[in-house]
């Protein structure tokens, strides 16, 4: 049995898409029964316990890690190396693989010292190469010059890294959504759009997103104004995760501004939902918006995908590759192009039918966990057979 071992700097318990994308393996990883066992390794827990996950979780210590604390996250930074080194010894992974990039500098100054050098070394870049700040980025290339293998979730990244680094070890691999999300049943989508109290007519539309400046949550209001002033008939299902002191008026504000365009009762308000809970929540969904600044993938169109439900959205990022159709993306700053698809769908539902069908298809072609899984199962192998 081969071990494959993935360093955190934040709790695998913490909502956020590398975590997520790191159970999303573990589990699948466990269900293929590759001959590969997974080991996670993180700081401690906020509030599940290590026997809650059915894969080995290796604790840490380490403080709150937030942007705008320099000292502690270099103190963080000095505890991680320590303890990475502690860990990788005792274990003996045959492979780390690593989705954060402090944890990849971590792991890079270990390795400067001539350690580890039987182990395969895989970074996935979750990001985008031109997100990273210029010395954030000279230190996690330095920190790759050790490794086997550089992972990019979007062509996109994958271009910036071939065209902006020497390196040419670069493969593609997009993100790995939870397996809550693998089966789609019509029935379920009846059951949770009965239990929220729609009929098969009632036009829902959905937004979903951390609270932060790159989801763009003024805009939802905007959008939602746009709509009522057209006379469009919808509701809405709105989910919104909370992590900061602050988080609360911003939850309080987009709610108001929802809730004068189409009235209290056409709004379903979620927070801080699971990943099974998310993937009841899009069944409920005709048409889900991306409103969004910056995006390095847009795993929240991906998921809403994978319940059949209409994208629309930002050109941000790495959603123009993930939606892959240039009718179903607008500006930022020019929302008619928005307004305009979704007065569309409301009005023609063949329409609304047939964008699903799309939307449906494209991610079992493209974004499947079975389909992701199988590729890093793939190239582990590749690497193990290396020695």
């Amino acid at each position: 049995m081969s071990k494959v071992m993935y360093l955190l700097e934040y709790p695998i318990d913490l909502p956020g898409g590398a975590q997520m994308s790191t159970q999303s393996l573990c589990q699948g990883l466990r269900k293929a029964r590759a001959g590969i066992e997974p080991v996670v390794v993180c700081p401690s827990l906020l509030e599940k316990s290590k026997e809650d996950y059915p894969y080995s979780v290796i604790t840490y210590k380490a403080y709150e890690n937030r942007e705008n604390r320099k000292i502690v996250r270099f103190w963080n930074l000095i505890l991680r190396i320590f303890a990475y080194r502690e860990i990788i010894n005792k274990v003996k992974p045959d492979i780390v693989h690593i989705q954060m990039p402090e944890s990849a500098i971590a792991y890079g100054i270990l390795k400067t010292f001539g350690l580890f050098p039987n182990i395969k070394y895989v970074f996935t870049d979750r990001g985008l190469y031109y997100g990273y700040r210029k010395h954030s980025i000279s230190l996690l290339c330095y920190s790759l010059k050790y490794g086997d293998q550089i992972l990019c979730t979007t062509k996109l990244n994958k271009n910036l890294w071939l065209e902006n680094t020497n390196f040419s070890n670069i493969a593609l691999i997009s993100n790995t959504i939870s397996d809550e999300f693998e089966e789609y049943r019509e029935e379920k989508r009846r059951e949770v759009r009965k239990r929220q109290g729609y009929g098969e007519n009632d036009f829902v539309l959905g937004f979903a997103g951390r609270v932060c400046q790159e989801k763009n949550w003024p805009l939802v209001q905007k959008i939602c104004r746009a709509l009522t002033d057209r006379k469009i008939h919808y509701k809405v299902e709105l989910v919104m995760a909370v992590f900061e002191q602050g988080d609360e008026e911003v939850v309080k504000e987009v709610r108001k501004g929802i809730e004068e365009c189409i009235g209290k009762e056409n709004l379903c308000y979620h927070q801080d939902l699971s990943q099974s809970e998310m993937a009841d929540y899009y069944y409920a969904v005709d048409v889900f918006l991306m409103t969004s600044k910056f995006e390095s993938f847009g795993k929240a169109a991906v998921e809403a995908m994978s319940r059949k439900c209409a994208i629309i959205s930002t050109k941000a990022g790495g959603l123009v590759e993930v939606v892959g159709k240039e009718e179903n993306l607008y500006e930022v700053d020019n929302i008619k192009k928005c307004v305009d698809y979704i007065e569309e769908l409301e009005r023609n539902r063949e329409k609304l039918k047939e964008e699903k069908a799309f939307f449906y298809e494209r991610y079992e072609k493209n974004y499947s966990q079975k389909k992701c899984l199988k590729e890093h199962i793939l190239l582990y192998e590749k690497l193990l057979r290396k020695d």
